[in-house]
């Protein structure tokens, strides 16, 4: 969904996250709070930050305080709510703390709770919406939004999960009381827990909060008396630092949890939502090329009071922001807290630095053995990703440049700013091997008008001048925020359709559905059916993978797909294709992986007309099948069945489906497949190079059971007809891949296609191989017809985000 190039099961179409959450995926920021990876926003209001070192030493603020936010588009009434306090390791006699509320939290708004205050502390909470007495502790507690006035009696996390009248919780430091796998840390005098700046509630405390300067908001957006800031006004004199200073010549800045006063700068951008804040250049550079002149100035909730343009002071703390801590991200070098003094507007914006072949470097990453790469010093002229950190917030550009990833629901796309990388025949960036990075991409996401961004399909230009600050997303890449807005040109992409087969031919291809139920809209039905029938030409066979049970992802125990597969059989049918017949076998419950609830699994369709299922009892969920007998006798002991469904090498993972077919009388062996995603993969960009790819660890080990089953196969007739084929999650070059066709097992066909034309999928500007079709020597390389059938990756507009793939074979 994403080591030289993740690719997570998927990107949820969920609300973005700031906060560093334990990565399956990594949070790219868009126009809007849009969808994105990790969980849905509350239904009504949740409790967006917690303080309880008020008045304490080294504190500023006086007083502890609890804020709640509304993320919905509605008010959210208060009228018969409280929030409730209970100590981080509560005993017999412990009881929660009440303090009733009024009032309501207005659409996209803040509510402020004032609470007991300590005897230091210097500044005072903005005007709080609503006041009590609690006084929380600075470092371990909880703390929940409750309907009803009437303390909680719940002292676990079990009990006060099960409490209906609980509407959030959060646990902080070592509460017991908590949400998810642990408690928010970092809380002390100086530091609260705050939700991150999209309001993602993914009921997990460890992973939604994090610890940061103190930023109280009430109702009215006020951060303090008189405005943000905490009631303290701006610097009014340049300091002696410069951005410059802030930024370094390596990956972190040197000044980083320092203070500093009175930076100077040019506004070159502002972002309003989800991570709010601006980026401000010093347009005197220094001489040194390694430091960059841009940075990032955190406002928090809080929308930024300046314009482009803008000449600024900046009083801020110096601090390095993780947009993916746990999947090994670079960090972003930020000014937070700030105090920001406007001097004058209307300024000339510093000029941008152009991004293109001349500029950016072939080589990608230095290698420091998979270390981190953070202490070295950068290197601009050598690697791209040195270049990039080097121009970390600066205003860059790129001009004239192909769309190597087409425009999404987030407002974003992908480009490739170095025409010297290798091009796919219709027009994305081929990626071809660990060795062999496509420096130029680049993501570009709009700070204007989302009505504003192009629609656009790989192969497209985006002319003109395309420029803004240079940014790092949470999903992994740099990404150009984009001031302007060059004009798409269309390439004239259009969906494949694959050749005619001829009668003595079977095909047999591969389709992965994305998460398909019943549930799923008619339309996604029919075009998904559109591709099998008129696209594909309606195969003989057809594996397909993510069909979820007959419920989608209602975890509610439900293991059949009968009516999944019923619907989307009958929507073939309707666009004009053959009456499939088919096989699968139910999982057990929640033992696949996939979408919790789902019982994601692989299925055959297959014509009857033109070809036979041959069904031997035995297949289940648990039993693994063996092969029987020898030469032309040679036999599965069940079909459809799966292939060692209890060794270790499928834990969480779909198994493999093996049936037994007939073709012209003759026996074909399929194999339909889904490896384990890449998730928790350290990516292209990550800040350790080379970066780990954990999850090969497992498909390797899939690799080495489905190729002992198929030798064992081979072993009992060496003319067995074997094809093996499906979603493998790996590139053709990966080791699971040379593991699946060492001595010469199985044949990868995608090999056998010209270079530009080796991709299925298409991940952060990279056209890349994800399915495969294998086949074993029986089907000799002038007996073979292969296609990978382009109608989905390269599109704005997709049915899936795989493309799928047939072969035709003499058998």
């Amino acid at each position: 969904m994403p080591s030289p190039l993740p690719v997570p099961a998927r990107r949820s179409r969920r609300t973005l996250l700031r906060a560093a959450l334990p990565a399956a995926v990594t949070a790219s920021l868009v126009l809007v709070p849009l969808p994105g990876a990790v969980a849905t926003p509350s239904a009504g209001v949740v409790i967006a930050e917690v303080y309880g070192g008020g008045g304490n030493s080294g504190a500023t603020l006086k007083n502890d305080f609890i804020e709640l936010a509304n993320p919905t588009g509605a008010a959210f009434g208060l009228a018969g709510h409280s929030v409730q306090y209970l100590s981080g390791s509560p005993g017999a006699s412990s009881k929660w703390g009440v303090t009733p509320l009024t009032g309501s939290v207005a659409a996209k708004s803040r509510y402020l709770i004032a609470q007991a205050a300590g005897t230091g502390g210097t500044v005072g909470l903005p005007a709080a919406d609503a006041t009590g007495t609690l006084a929380l502790s600075a470092t371990s507690g909880t703390v929940a939004l409750v309907s009803g006035t009437e303390a909680l009696t719940c002292k676990t996390a079990e009990e006060c999960a099960a409490d209906p009248r609980v509407v959030d919780l959060v646990g902080f430091g070592t509460a017991v009381v908590r949400e998810g796998s642990g408690p928010a840390a970092g809380a002390s005098n100086s530091a609260s827990v705050a939700r991150a700046a999209s309001l993602a509630d993914t009921d997990d405390n460890a992973a939604d909060f994090q610890a940061s300067e103190p930023t109280p908001v009430n109702a009215k957006g006020e951060t303090a008396p008189g405005g943000p800031g905490g009631g303290e006004t701006g610097p009014t004199e340049p300091g002696t630092v410069r951005v410059h200073d802030i930024q370094g010549a390596t990956r972190l800045s040197p000044l980083a949890g320092q203070t500093v006063t009175g930076v100077p700068g040019i506004v070159t951008g502002v972002r309003g939502y989800g991570t709010k804040g601006f980026w401000m250049q010093d347009p005197n550079p220094d001489a040194d090329p390694a430091t960059s002149e841009g940075v990032f100035v955190y406002t928090n909730g809080t929308g930024p009071a300046v314009k482009v343009g803008d000449a600024v002071l900046v009083t801020a703390k110096v601090t390095e922001y993780y947009p993916n801590n746990a999947g090994g991200s670079q960090s972003l070098t930020e000014l937070t807290a700030p105090r920001t003094t406007v001097v004058s507007s209307g300024n000339t914006v510093p000029a941008p630095v152009v991004l293109d072949g001349t500029s950016v470097p072939e080589a990608y990453a230095p290698d420091a053995a998979g270390g981190s790469i953070e202490a070295l010093p950068l290197r601009t002229d050598a690697y791209a990703l040195d270049l990039f950190e080097a121009l970390e917030g600066m205003n860059v550009e790129v001009r004239d440049v192909p769309v190597t990833q087409a425009s999404n629901a987030y407002h974003e796309l992908w480009v490739n700013a170095r025409e010297q990388d290798p091009r796919s025949a219709r027009g994305g960036s081929v990626y071809l091997g660990y060795d062999r990075q496509n420096s130029g991409r680049l993501l570009v996401q709009s700070l204007g008008d989302a009505a504003d961004f192009p629609v656009a399909n790989v192969g497209d230009r985006l002319t003109g001048t395309t420029g803004g600050p240079l940014d790092y997303t949470r999903f992994g890449g740099y990404a150009v925020q984009a001031t302007r807005l060059g004009t798409v040109e269309s390439g004239g992409l259009r969906r494949e359709v694959t050749a005619r087969a001829l009668p003595s031919e079977l095909t047999i291809a591969t389709y992965n559905v994305e998460n398909l139920d019943p549930a799923d809209p008619d339309e996604k039905f029919a075009e998904l059916a559109s591709g099998v029938v008129t696209h594909l030409r309606a195969p003989d066979i057809l594996t397909l993978e993510e069909v979820q049970d007959d419920n989608g992802p209602v975890n509610d125990g439900t293991v059949s797909s009968d009516a999944t597969v019923a619907k989307f059989v009958e929507a073939i049918k309707a666009a004009g294709g053959p009456a499939y017949d088919w096989r699968s076998v139910d999982p057990v419950d929640g033992e696949d992986g996939g979408e919790p609830g789902g019982n994601i699994r692989q299925v055959f369709l297959f014509n009857p007309d033109r070809v036979s299922f041959t069904d031997i009892a035995g297949g289940d969920a648990t039993t693994a099948v063996d092969v029987t007998g020898t030469g032309k006798r040679t036999s599965l002991t069940a079909s459809p069945a799966r292939i060692a469904p209890a060794d270790a090498a499928w834990n969480n993972s779909r198994k493999p489906l093996i049936g037994q077919f007939r073709f012209h009388n003759k026996p074909v062996f399929v194999i339909a497949n889904h490896f384990n995603s890449k998730g928790g993969d350290q990516g292209l960009d990550s800040r350790f190079q080379a970066p780990s790819r954990s999850s090969e660890v497992q498909r390797l080990q899939q690799a080495e059971v489905q190729r002992a089953f198929v030798a064992k196969l081979l072993a009992a007739d060496p003319g067995a007809r074997v094809v093996s084929l499906g979603d493998f999650n790996d590139y053709q070059f990966s080791p699971a891949l040379r593991t699946l066709t060492r001595g010469g097992v199985l044949r990868d066909l995608v090999n056998e296609l010209p270079a530009s034309e080796r991709y299925s999928y298409v991940y952060q500007g990279n056209s890349q191989v994800l399915d495969h079709i294998l086949v074993s020597p029986a089907f000799k390389r002038q007996q073979t017809r292969y296609d990978v059938v382009h109608i989905n990756s390269e599109f704005a507009s997709q049915a899936s985000d795989h493309d799928p793939q047939v072969v035709r074979v003499k058998p």
